[in-house]
């Protein structure tokens, strides 16, 4: 008995050390569509793609939420660069939202993750004389962006298209809301 025990803890060490090395690869499809497998993407008709270049010392993973603006116009700016709608769909405030409020939102975000990126940029709240802050300042103040300005381009690679988003913080984080 003490032998079969041996035996079959031997076994499922070597079942688990089997999984612990699998791969995930990332594939690209003769149609462009990307695909995640274990399997090398040869024998699925496919070519290997290498991860996107992310800034050097961030993770391409995320991993938590967006504790402070930067974070957040990281995360949009990798979701878009990677045409990864999920990705922008994490960094929404949905909390009070209806169904019908969000199944209105999804599709934009979808659209917007999938058009070239050209800038994420923070716009600052309006100035005291009513301009949107491009005049010279007499005194600093110190002031969050009020907003997200994501500039793309459409698909033709020259029609310009920008989209706004409000930022809001909610539960320590920084979210974008509609």
């Amino acid at each position: 008995m003490h032998l079969f025990l041996k035996a079959a803890l031997a076994g499922l060490c070597l079942c688990v050390a089997d999984d612990v090395r699998a791969q995930v690869r990332r594939c690209v499809s003769p149609e462009g569509a990307t695909i995640y497998t274990d399997r090398r993407c040869d024998d699925i008709g496919a070519i290997e793609q290498a991860p996107s270049a992310a800034l050097p010392g961030r993770a391409l993973l995320r991993t938590g939420c967006a504790r402070t603006l930067q974070d957040l116009q990281f995360e949009v700016t990798m979701a878009i660069t990677s045409g990864d709608a999920n990705r922008l769909l994490g960094v929404y405030h949905w909390a009070g939202m209806s169904s019908a409020q969000a199944y209105a939102v999804v599709p934009r975000l979808a659209a917007i993750a999938q058009r070239p990126l050209v800038d994420v940029v923070p716009v600052m709240p309006r100035g005291p004389d009513g301009s949107d802050g491009d005049y010279y300042p007499q005194t600093t103040v110190s002031q969050a962006p009020v907003a997200l300005r994501i500039e793309q381009t459409l698909a033709n690679g020259s029609t310009p298209a920008r989209a706004v988003f409000g930022l809001h913080r909610y539960f320590g984080c920084w979210w974008l809301r509609g």
